[in-house]
């Protein structure tokens, strides 16, 4: 297990890892594939050689390469995308995650009580990534789909997740975001940390509001509880209602784990 480093607050969160010596290749390549995401799900050459920094020479080498293993091919001209040879990774990731296992039940209860999407967010690098996610059986209902990320600091999940690092890597952080968020993200992050919870309406996804909790572990990756649905039908009582419940869940989520690592 990764020791875990404390926080001011006395929360944990993982140490970023080491650079591997003589592994500059294999680096790029695994960048250029991680290059691809929800927002970027196809992309040329040139614009994957200006991401990872390397000479569109160099770069048709590693797309080269990945194409040979069948991880990339091409779509329209000139543009490429990742195979369905990279799903049974995505899954085989879901499931050696114990925290997933350890908060489905949780978080289905959550769900059925609250009638909202329940969701487990986990910090990766710049990112929220979500990890797993239960449905409501609404007809009109919030999808957030497992392994969809977000930067830090916006949503509810990512000011959460952010307002959890120590300071020192907040401060790293700020400049970036508050040239895209403005001023004003600092007092949400401030208020985020003293009050154990965040929210967001309309920031992702017009009319949704969501909440997000911290789920407190030590040793482990920074992980939160999340929330969202409609905003037409979540009043101010009931977001109120919703964020007490999901603190409620995510000490249930910590306890199950506590109790699994003993």
């Amino acid at each position: 297990m990764t020791p875990a480093v404390s926080t001011v607050d006395g929360s944990a969160t993982t140490p970023s890892p080491r650079r591997t010596p003589g592994a500059s290749s294999s680096r790029k390549v695994l960048q250029l594939l991680l290059a691809f995401s929800e927002r970027r799900s196809e992309a040329s050459v040139a614009e994957l050689a200006a991401t990872i920094g390397t000479p569109v020479a160099t770069t048709y080498r590693y797309v080269a390469l990945l194409k040979e293993l069948q991880l990339l091919e091409e779509g329209r001209a000139g543009h490429y995308h990742l195979t369905s040879q990279v799903m049974p990774l995505a899954r085989a990731a879901q499931l050696a995650n114990d925290m997933v296992r350890l908060a489905r039940p949780a978080m289905e209860t959550a769900a059925q009580e609250l009638g909202e999407t329940v969701m487990l967010f986990q910090r990766f690098g710049d990112s929220a990534v979500c990890a797993d996610r239960v449905e409501c059986d609404r007809a009109m209902r919030f999808t957030f789909e497992p392994g969809h990320s977000l930067p830090l600091g916006v949503g509810a999940s990512g000011k959460m997740l952010l307002a959890l690092l120590p300071e020192i890597e907040r401060d790293r952080r700020w400049a970036s975001i508050v040239e895209q968020r403005g001023t004003a993200v600092r007092d949400e992050l401030k208020q985020a940390l003293e009050n154990r919870y965040a929210v967001s309406s309309g920031e992702l996804d017009e009319g949704v509001w969501a909440c997000s909790v911290p789920v407190q572990t030590i040793g482990r990756r920074p992980t939160v509880l999340s929330m969202a649905g409609p905003a037409a039908r979540i009043g101010e009582e009931t977001r109120q209602t919703a964020i007490t419940a999901m603190q409620e869940y995510a000490i249930r989520i910590q306890r199950a784990i506590a109790s699994y690592s003993l």
